[in-house]
């Protein structure tokens, strides 16, 4: 058994035509775990569509969501956007090319897919966070991104009518 005839990776092979022991992969293997169902019909590097850029957060929108999306934003995205998404993270600050704001029309205006998407498969100079975040933290950040958008352009009149009481200091 110690002498066992075998291939190591990399390794030349008589018995194969190429000449290599270690075998390409089968079109279309996908390692185990990491199948994107958001990505699995698109062509591997290729763009997504407008219409494949999903409209709809695919998740639940709950408060533990949007919680982990703010620790997860704050964990891989606020070094460039900064903390409310205006693109003068510390990264950028230190000579790092600054990334659009998160509040620009185009951006407001973005499917929440598009979000998941540059995440996933990275955009101009972002590099592409696959391996560093899972499909349902990509998920909870792009939820979130949403949020500080909401939040940049709020009104005093989209604050509750008891909130906004307590806020001005009247009684209720």
């Amino acid at each position: 058994m110690y002498d066992q005839p075998k291939y190591k990776p990399l390794e030349k092979s008589d018995f194969f035509a190429d000449q290599r022991a270690s075998r390409p992969l089968v079109e279309g293997t996908v390692a185990r775990g990491t199948l994107d169902p958001a990505a699995a019909a698109l062509p591997a590097g290729g763009a997504p569509s407008a219409e494949a850029l999903s409209t709809t957060l695919p998740v639940p929108l709950t408060r533990e969501l949007l919680l982990r999306g703010r620790q997860r934003y704050e964990i891989f995205c606020a070094p460039c956007h900064d903390r409310t998404g205006t693109g003068v993270g510390m990264v950028v600050r230190r000579g790092y090319r600054p990334p659009p704001s998160l509040h620009i029309d185009r951006l407001r205006d973005a499917p929440i897919g598009q979000f998941y998407d540059v995440m996933t498969r990275g955009l101009g100079a972002m590099p592409d966070y696959a391996q560093q975040v899972p499909p349902s933290d990509r998920w909870a950040i792009a939820a979130y991104i949403r949020a500080l958008q909401l939040s940049q352009r709020a009104t005093v009149q989209d604050v509750p009518e008891p909130e906004r009481r307590r806020l001005e200091g009247t009684p209720r």
